[in-house]
């Protein structure tokens, strides 16, 4: 099993209330995702919001629109759009952003304006609609309060590629939770680290080097104050996509590991492997599974602890279709 170690209990995830069938929406209705609702609620344990509900809105009510400046909107509602409904949002979104302290992600409805998290409407005073600049009231203010939380809207969550992003970075969220709450030390951080070397290759090649950097001072500053710092690159880092190329050096790295052990054929058929993943033949999975079944036939105590080969869990299939 190659997970760097298990979790205390199963992830936390905030999600737009009306995402799993919840009937809160403007209309009386509800946007349901069976992606959120029946696939990953076997896997996670929701904490459903709708935050113009929450502020006390009624079912149905007048739409909530985003009017004036793209880069700092208001949300209006009500008859002729009179009611102005901006601060109790924005403050909903700051008051839940500290209560959901153990949450390690958050699904957000798109186009929403309270909730979207980006290509929100925002309507001038002619009429017309900006569609590149608004984002929803509640969000921008939740994930200013929380900017290492991983966070995604649910149509994005169609794409594999952002997909298994995101789940990434939500398990990776989630194991530094139950780290910080056994107590950081120096030497917690040093081996989360070195179990995360080969994801963050995989992700960004060039902040994994600055992160061995940070930590090369650890001992200068209380791992309380160079946790945090750690934590927020990392998951900068790890937003960042990682692809076809850059997932291929790191199963050229691990197949390095194995040299000793396997014969001529056995080689051939992991580059060969690697290869046509390379090139867009076969999913991420293929190889990893061909790697998984070496080092379970040639243990390596380094090579089983590293996040990369499993980053969460097999079930979620979310690196095969990569």
């Amino acid at each position: 099993m190659f997970m760097p170690f298990e979790l205390p209990q199963r992830p936390k995830l905030g999600i737009s209330a009306c995402l799993l069938g919840n009937p809160v929406r403007y209309n009386g209705g509800h946007k349901e995702s069976r992606l959120c609702s029946q696939s990953l609620a076997n896997h996670f344990d929701f904490v459903p919001l709708c935050p113009e509900v929450a502020i006390g809105l009624s079912v149905p009510r007048e739409p909530i629109r985003l009017v004036g400046e793209p880069a700092a909107p208001r949300a209006m509602g009500g008859h002729q759009r009179k009611q102005d409904h901006t601060e109790a949002l924005a403050e909903f979104g700051e008051i839940m952003a500290g209560q959901l302290a153990d949450i390690s992600g958050y699904i957000f409805m798109q186009k929403s304006p309270s909730c979207g998290l980006e290509r929100v409407k925002v309507y001038q005073a002619d009429g017309h609609a900006v569609n590149n600049g608004g984002r929803g009231i509640f969000a921008s203010a939740f994930c200013s309060r929380r900017p290492n939380l991983p966070v995604e809207e649910d149509g994005r969550l169609h794409d594999p590629v952002l997909r298994e992003n995101f789940f990434t970075r939500v398990y990776a969220h989630a194991q530094w939770q139950a780290l910080c709450h056994e107590g950081l030390t120096h030497k917690a951080i040093i081996d989360f680290h070195a179990r995360y070397k080969y994801q963050l290759m995989a992700h960004d090649p060039a902040q994994y080097r600055a992160l061995g950097r940070l930590l090369g001072s650890l001992g200068e500053h209380p791992a309380e104050e160079i946790g945090p710092r750690y934590f927020s690159a990392l998951m900068a880092a790890l937003k960042k996509c990682a692809t076809r190329g850059t997932h291929s050096n790191v199963l050229q790295h691990l197949s390095g590991y194995l040299k000793a052990h396997l014969n001529r054929a056995e080689k051939a058929e992991l580059q060969r492997l690697i290869e046509q993943y390379r090139t867009g033949v076969i999913p991420l999975v293929v190889p990893i599974t061909l790697l998984k079944h070496h080092f379970n036939g040639h243990p390596d105590r380094y090579i089983a602890q590293q996040a990369y080969l499993q980053p969460h869990p097999e079930e979620l299939s979310l690196r095969n279709a990569l």
